[in-house]
């Protein structure tokens, strides 16, 4: 099990019918197709910020309003700006250049909106096929602007859990229920707290098993190794 198995039962949990999951969180965004409740095909994109939560965090600290506020002020445009949003740098560039011209920022932010959901539908959603019941989940949900510009794109509904920000733990604590009541195991593996006491080192080295080149932190306690960080896939998840 993963953070695809995670998110696609936290979305099946609350949308028995979901067939598309888009996440966006603060560091990526994927994509989740499900059909007759399995997860038949996937997408992530881990190497683009446009789009994602600290993207956006950073526009709104750069336009002075809270990010909080963001998804309103795109909702009071009538006419969104045209914004280039296949990368973050241009976005940003051309964001300023719309403002120095005088555009008016709810149109800009809303312009935003919609270049930064073109960008996901073309990277990570390209060549997927998205379905009518489409859960919206992770961070960004949160900004309406965003589920708008998502709806009006896609010509679809939008759905979004009461908590979208935490689908993924949600799914990963139902996945651990049920291997629980089928006799999988029978206490957590969660070490508590304490296993931080003592004498912590870490290291690092690169896989070389693909063409992402890893770089896989090891933390260890008095040179018993605790877990590894920093995979994107589950090749060096410690078991133990």
């Amino acid at each position: 099990k993963n953070e695809i198995t995670a998110h696609a039962v936290g979305a099946m949990h609350y949308f028995d019918d979901v067939s598309t999951v888009i996440e966006i969180g603060g560091q990526d965004s994927k994509i989740i197709i499900i059909e007759n409740k399995i997860v038949v095909d996937f997408a992530m994109n881990t190497i683009c910020a446009a789009g994602t939560g600290s993207f956006l965090d950073q526009q709104a600290q750069r336009l002075g309003i809270d990010i909080s506020e963001f998804g309103s002020y795109a909702l009071e445009s009538v006419m969104p700006t045209k914004i280039a949003g296949r990368c973050g740098v241009f976005a940003e560039s051309d964001m300023i250049h719309k403002q120095q011209i005088g555009y008016p920022k709810h149109d800009i932010i809303a312009g935003l909106c919609f270049a930064l959901v073109n960008n996901y539908l073309n990277n990570v959603g390209r060549g997927k096929k998205i379905d009518d019941k489409i859960v919206f989940q992770g961070g960004v949900a949160a900004n309406r602007g965003i589920v708008k510009a998502f709806g009006e794109t896609l010509s679809r509904q939008i759905f979004v859990a009461e908590h979208y920000d935490v689908m993924g733990a949600i799914g990963a604590a139902l996945i651990s229920l049920k291997s629980r009541e089928k006799g999988r195991y029978s206490k957590s593996k969660f070490k508590g707290p304490e296993c931080f006491d003592g004498d912590i080192t870490s290291d690092a080295f690169e896989c070389a098993g693909c063409s992402n080149r890893c770089e896989i932190i090891s933390v260890k306690k008095e040179g018993t190794r605790l877990f590894n960080i920093g995979g994107r896939c589950g090749k060096y998840d410690y078991k133990g």
